[in-house]
């Protein structure tokens, strides 16, 4: 079940069936940790974020989204940073379904984003007024997290 509310004039609960409705977008693009390493070419499938965001309709003062997983961690990302067709809510990688490890059964994609904003095990996308602090945003790690400037600890 993926729960998606907050901000939202049309709050759901998808069932998997009603997830694998939506239009199949592919992906492909680099994978990038904090910690150094990269894979390259990863081809992601699944729901892109803009699909969902047509479904639930946001009120004008969403202004981000809070993505919950199964195992208690939460990331924040501002609706800008989910605005391109490259950014999913993936279920299959490389063609293949994800393996519970990777993610299963959605896990977000945002490439531009080192991976720690990439959550898995997503079960809900909580639309809010604000950006929230994450797990690891809390623990130090940035909240831009961003790639191209190397962006991996708060300041």
């Amino acid at each position: 079940m993926l729960t998606v509310d907050g901000e939202v004039e049309n709050p759901v609960r998808l069932s998997w069936g009603e997830v694998l409705r939506f239009p199949r977008t592919i992906s492909v693009s680099d994978f990038h940790c904090v910690e150094g390493w990269s894979v390259l070419d990863c081809s992601w499938e699944g729901v892109c974020f803009t699909d969902l965001e047509k479904l639930v309709k946001p009120k004008p003062t969403a202004q981000a989204a809070t993505f919950e997983c199964a195992d208690n961690y939460t990331t924040s990302l501002f609706l800008s940073e989910l605005a391109g067709n490259e950014v999913l809510l993936a279920y299959k990688l490389n063609g293949e379904d994800l393996e519970e490890g990777l993610g299963f059964p959605l896990r977000l994609i945002v490439p531009s984003k080192y991976a720690y904003k990439s959550a898995l095990w997503v079960i809900g996308v909580h639309f809010t007024r604000s950006k929230e602090l994450g797990f690891w945003e809390r623990r130090g790690y940035s909240d831009n997290a961003d790639v191209w400037k190397n962006d991996r600890f708060r300041k």
